[in-house]
């Protein structure tokens, strides 16, 4: 069982090691500079701590995110958790995937139509990812035992290479990390999108433990959590070095995002090998998150609309592949916003898992807290679409904690003391 453990563990990591996972630690790094510690840890609590509490919490459920959701109401459940999956796989997730791992390992070295270049090499990753996808009871071992430590290997020779060879000072802050780096860090974790995507992951981890043997409840949440720690502890080391490399490469040139930062760091250390060394990291990351998602869309899909499950994954494919030749800009401009209002709510609803049993019949706590959770998410997201009215933003400002981005965590807290206070009345 120890090492069905650890085949898993290492499956979650390369699963949660993505797009966003390699390319924002080094941005994180440099703006960092010499508030880097501070803005490290809190950089982990949301893009490691939250994913594996997410993981752990479906665990507690006998089918998928969507009990996590139904406590609120099975219509939520059913709206809310498609959602997250429509969100983190064929609309967001999956196409960012692919193309930063062609931004990062094919564009640099194409001259010439671009788009022609995006559309070829999205052709072969998506047919590739199709395929890989069919066969959901392998992807533990295809990933686990062959992908992962080809990742781990070349992540660590990039970040033991700049620890040796790049010894620029730590620089000065920028100014969003110069009053609460550890916040700002915080915040950036969000946009990993790893403590949406553990809810589709965790439900691929369950299943594995399922087939090897494992039913009772205790046991499954037991050998979730180690498995998840093994991703955790990778995750960390990882992140790490990826950031500290982001410190080193400060004052090496200006870079728009942390794809050029490694790119350039791979340049310095390796030379031409570099790139090649850079491309099979990024490859191998979006890759094995692609596979991840289409599998976990697709049986949860298949769930909910009976439809055969190679025809939601092929659907799933066809539509990431559509809206990955929109390129990564578009992406990335379109879903920030839509995770801006997700993510707190799914952090809500992972973290009443865990104490929600505290309260007896919790529902009307559930309800309580994502109520209001939703209203200041939510009106996050009209604002940057540029809908916005003064006198509420006025009042939103007011909220503690609405400067580093967690304003909806005092309504979240007061929303479900509200339902817990409607509960007692009604039974009184």
């Amino acid at each position: 069982m120890k090492k069905d453990i650890f085949t898993i563990g290492l499956m979650l990591f390369a699963l949660f090691f993505g797009a966003g996972n390699l390319i924002y630690p080094p941005t994180l790094g440099i703006e960092s500079g010499a508030a880097f510690w501070p803005a490290i840890m809190g950089f982990i609590i949301t893009g490691v701590g939250l994913p594996l509490l997410a993981v752990t919490a479906i665990s507690f459920v006998k089918n998928d995110a969507r009990e996590l959701a139904d406590r609120v109401h099975p219509k939520f459940g059913l709206i809310f958790t498609s959602i997250v999956y429509l969100a983190i796989a064929p609309f967001f997730g999956i196409p960012r995937a692919a193309t930063v791992a062609y931004e990062m390992s094919v564009n640099v070295m194409v001259d010439g139509n671009s788009s022609s270049a995006l559309f070829l090499f999205t052709s072969l990753f998506f047919i590739l990812v199709y395929v890989f996808s069919l066969s959901p009871s392998q992807m533990v071992d295809k990933i686990g035992k062959y992908l992962t430590p080809i990742l781990l290997l070349a992540i660590i020779a990039l970040g033991i290479g700049s620890i040796f060879l790049l010894h620029a000072p730590l620089s000065a802050p920028a100014e969003k990390y110069s009053v609460t780096p550890f916040f700002t860090g915080f915040m950036e974790g969000y946009l990993t999108m790893d403590a949406i995507a553990a809810l589709a992951f965790g439900i691929i981890v369950v299943k594995a433990f399922k087939e090897r043997g494992i039913t009772s409840r205790r046991d499954l949440v037991n050998a979730t959590l180690k498995a998840g720690l093994i991703a955790a502890i990778g995750l960390i080391i990882v992140y790490t070095l990826l950031g500290w490399i982001g410190t080193k490469m400060a004052t090496a040139g200006s870079f728009s995002n942390g794809g050029e930062v490694l790119s350039s760091t791979a340049s310095i250390i390796f030379g031409n090998f570099g790139a090649l060394l850079l491309g099979s990291i990024v490859l191998l990351a979006c890759f094995s998150t692609s596979v991840g998602l289409v599998v976990a869309s697709g049986e949860f899909f298949t769930k909910i609309t009976k439809i055969p499950y190679k025809w939601v994954i092929l659907i799933t494919t066809l539509v990431s592949y559509l809206i990955a030749n929109q390129g990564l800009n578009t992406i990335i401009g379109i879903s920030v916003p839509v995770l801006g209002f997700l993510y707190p709510i799914v952090i809500v609803l992972v973290l009443l898992t865990f104490i929600g049993r505290l309260f007896g019949d919790a529902t009307n706590v559930y309800r309580g807290a994502i109520l209001f959770t939703s209203i200041i998410s939510l009106y996050d997201v009209f604002i940057s679409f540029g809908i916005e009215s003064q006198q509420v933003t006025t009042i939103m400002e007011r909220l503690p904690f609405y400067a580093s981005g967690l304003g909806w965590l005092i309504p979240a807290v007061a929303g479900g003391l509200i339902g817990l206070l409607f509960s007692h009345r009604k039974q009184a």
